[in-house]
């Protein structure tokens, strides 16, 4: 059995860029002695796509409403969080006057993406198990009259 194969070795790029990339930034932290904007930048995007990931696995608890509702109210918290995020830094740092702005946009495009593709494919997942379901049943029927 093959560990990586041509399904997995994405996913699995993938998940190796994030582990060397996290780490590159923590050593340079603890060597550097310094943890600047750009490592800042890269942890906090990494929080955003596991929160954003995170929100769009969840979709089957909110089966019984409608997918649109369901895709507007993920968007909607996950939103909230960022801009709370925003704001809860601004304690910290000094915000840019567009900080808002830029946070909405730079979220907002990736995640209309990625939520886009995701139930896509989950669309075409279920069409999928439904023509497959269909044939089940008429093969069933079939047997039932021999």
């Amino acid at each position: 059995m093959k560990l990586i194969d041509k399904k997995s070795f994405l996913p699995t790029v993938c998940v190796i860029y994030t582990m060397v990339s996290v780490g590159k930034i923590v050593i340079e932290a603890v060597t550097q002695e310094k943890f600047g904007n750009d490592q800042s930048n890269m942890l906090t995007i990494l929080l955003f796509a596991f929160l954003g990931t995170l929100v769009l696995s969840q979709h089957y608890r909110l089966a019984q409403l409608p997918l649109l509702l369901v895709a507007v109210l993920q968007y909607v918290v996950l939103i909230a969080v960022v801009m709370l995020f925003t704001w809860i830094s601004g304690f910290f740092t000094q915000l840019h006057p567009r900080a808002y702005m830029d946070m909405f946009r730079s979220f907002t495009v990736p995640y209309v993406i990625a939520a886009f593709m995701y139930y896509g494919s989950l669309y075409l997942e279920v069409q999928k198990a439904n023509q497959l379901l269909g044939q089940i049943k008429e093969d069933y029927k079939n047997e039932d009259k021999k």
